[in-house]
């Protein structure tokens, strides 16, 4: 299904990207009744692509105000394609909000994470979204990251995960991680 984007202010996953990693992702049983966040979400692609493969709900975190409205459409879009096909018991909520604002504030625990910030983004504040977010991962959950191949790799070790996956496609680079064993 074609999913809208944002005229401006997003960078959208590529399809070879998506494509590779969400067969990652379905080989490694990491998809089916997932709990999914979509930091940074943009038009939403990579939850919403979750849901529509077996996911249980998406919850995506968007600061900029058209980009969420795009969001909102394709949620709109997809919902109602699930239903169609029986599987109307998937959900989907788009917050408009600063990542770490959200996370400071929400109550959900998640099982699958994408983290795909604006390639600009410092990291400092990348790795303090990383630290926010630990709290709200399930014992099992995996966070996939994805950045520019010449940003630095983020600090797991302060958020208290464990990188398990690092893969470079062209300028993208994607880390897995999961939460440290204690």
């Amino acid at each position: 299904m074609r999913l809208d984007v944002p005229s401006a202010g997003t960078r959208p996953t590529s399809d070879r990207v998506r494509e590779s990693l969400f067969a990652a992702l379905e080989s490694a049983d990491a998809i089916d009744d997932a709990r999914v966040l979509d930091l940074y979400a943009g038009s939403g692609a990579l939850g919403l692509e979750a849901l529509s493969r077996g996911a249980l709900s998406a919850e995506l975190v968007e600061r900029g105000r058209p980009a969420a409205a795009v969001v909102r459409k394709n949620i709109d879009r997809v919902l109602a394609s699930l239903r169609a096909q029986g599987t109307g018991d998937r959900t989907a909520r788009v917050h408009e909000s600063a990542v770490h604002a959200f996370l400071q504030r929400t109550t959900g625990t998640f099982d699958l994470v994408f983290c795909d910030p604006p390639y600009d983004i410092d990291d400092q504040a990348m790795n303090a979204d990383l630290v926010a977010l630990a709290p709200h991962l399930a014992p099992d959950a995996l966070i996939v990251i994805e950045r520019t191949r010449r940003a630095s790799t983020p600090d797991f070790a302060t958020a208290g995960l464990e990188e398990i996956r690092d893969k470079t496609y062209g300028d993208t680079r994607i880390w897995w991680a999961v939460p440290r064993a204690v």
